[in-house]
């Protein structure tokens, strides 16, 4: 119970920081504002301006491409939720030793025989893979979607407001 008071208090605090900086669709995907930079100077200034103004957009986006990777990976899916469940089921119903028969089955003879079911099916499920993909597409999406937007007119007062 105290894990899951502690979890709505971190959703809470996410949605009050986080999602409150969200900018508007109607802002991020203005196409009136696309265009190609004109050189390598103007693009990396894009870049560092648009992932500053458009970084919970960019979260957000991570967070929707890592959940379709472990959607899309039913493999990597049950290992998590194998491993992440045998974790919970020890905790909760073996915290003491056991007596079948003339064996005595401890917490860490559990913990072994979870690992060693638990490492391969994870390895087979390439979860380094899944990690790749994920830092690979959402930094093509973020980085183009970044380079391509042009900042607004805001963007030129901001130099302004942080040298007074």
């Amino acid at each position: 119970m105290e894990a899951l008071t502690r979890v709505t208090d971190i959703v809470k605090r996410l949605k009050e920081t986080r999602l409150n900086a969200l900018r508007p669709p109607t802002e991020f995907f203005d196409f009136h504002r696309i265009s190609r930079p004109g050189d390598v100077n103007q693009a990396v200034s894009r870049i560092s301006y648009n992932t500053r103004y458009f970084s919970a957009n960019y979260m957000f986006i991570v967070a929707i491409l890592g959940v379709y990777a472990l959607l899309t990976s039913p493999l990597l899916l049950f290992s998590l939720a194998f491993l992440t469940g045998g974790f919970a089921a020890i905790n909760k119903f073996a915290p003491d030793p056991v007596q079948v028969g003339d064996h005595v089955i401890t917490q860490k003879s559990l913990y072994t025989g979870l690992f060693v079911i638990g490492i391969p099916l994870l390895w087979l499920s390439s979860p380094f893979m899944t990690f790749f993909w994920l830092v690979g597409a959402s930094s093509c999406l973020i980085l183009g979607h970044a380079c391509l937007i042009e900042p607004g007119i805001e963007s030129e007062y901001t130099s302004i407001q942080e040298s007074v």
